[in-house]
């Protein structure tokens, strides 16, 4: 698609429908402007979405077509790990994978799964991302998280704490470093500027605490600035995001998954999504759990999924 003009297809997954899924996509619904926006389907159980409707006494719009795996068959516990709503979930997602690799619609929004009931359910993958890249043979899949003009990538995502600094190679980094700027590009932002974040705290002062940021962080991007890529650091981390914040910098590489999760969650919880890149689509997410401990009460906020829903529709072009 590369008229702009033309309504972008949205497919939307409800995720677990244990969790606030179903209910922030119902009340996303209704929140933004169907007739304008873009064209929905929505890719989950009707029971679930049927809980949804009568917990927020919302009804699922008529103009929205909906595609169920038909896995639930009566109302599930709300706030529960469970193995039917984890094989819910993943059917859903599969529904949705199939349903925009075969261009009936343009781009992904997914509602947020729960990992243990995901691979209780037969899930073979961790989580939404590896599964979408294992389907679609992506070669990399970058998780990229936007906030006005705050945009944060990641370097490493799911690994504990202490492999981190061992996970970080030159050519790791150099290959992410290239990936946040041909993204950033792709983004439609001309002339990138890319802060990578230190490692260490005070980018570890010299050596002092810590030297993967002197031995392997500033060669790479040395070596990628003589070759005239607009990146720098390593900045610091207490800083780096602010900075960005302020126009600094287009775009932060962190290095991990809390560094950059920490920053900019704490900056705006509920209206940060979350972009994958590197796939044959687009697909946008928001940046938070099931809150299995508010599910089924009519408590979740779904300014996240409409901004999801909202970044899908603006940046879909780009990508289809």
């Amino acid at each position: 698609m590369s008229d702009r003009s033309e309504i972008i297809r949205l497919g939307i997954t409800l995720g677990d429908p244990a969790g606030i899924g179903p209910e922030i996509v119902l009340k996303a619904l209704h929140q933004i402007d169907l007739n304008t926006c873009c064209q929905i389907t929505l890719f989950g159980d009707s029971a679930a979405i049927g809980a949804a409707e009568t917990q927020t006494g919302l009804e699922c719009p008529d103009t929205v077509d909906f595609f169920s795996p038909d896995i639930l068959h009566e109302t599930p516990m709300m706030g529960q790990i469970n193995a039917v709503c984890g094989q819910s979930a993943w059917a859903s997602l599969r529904l949705a994978i199939d349903a925009v690799m075969h261009n009936k619609v343009d781009a992904l929004v997914t509602g947020p799964i729960h990992k243990e009931s995901f691979r209780a359910g037969g899930a073979s993958d961790l989580d939404h991302t590896t599964m979408l890249k294992r389907i679609t043979k992506a070669d990399e899949a970058t998780t990229v998280f936007i906030l006005d003009n705050l945009r944060i990538f990641f370097l490493t995502r799911h690994l504990p704490l202490r492999a981190v600094a061992d996970s970080i190679t030159s050519e790791l980094l150099e290959a992410g470093i290239r990936q946040c700027l041909a993204h950033l590009h792709q983004m439609g932002v001309k002339d990138a500027l890319l802060a990578v974040a230190a490692l260490n705290p005070h980018g570890g002062d010299g050596g002092l605490i810590g030297n993967e940021d002197d031995t392997i962080i500033k060669p790479v991007i040395k070596s990628l600035q003589r070759q005239g890529l607009y990146v720098t650091g390593p900045v610091p981390a207490d800083s780096v995001f602010h900075l960005a914040r302020e126009g600094r910098f287009d775009g932060v590489l962190s290095l991990y998954h809390d560094q950059g999760h920490i920053a900019i969650k704490t900056l705006d919880f509920h209206r940060t999504v979350a972009l994958t890149l590197g796939l044959p689509f687009l697909r946008t997410s928001v940046d938070h759990g099931t809150a299995f401990d508010i599910a089924g009460r009519n408590m979740a906020d779904a300014s996240g999924m409409v901004e999801a829903i909202y970044a899908a529709e603006r940046l879909a072009h780009l990508f289809c």
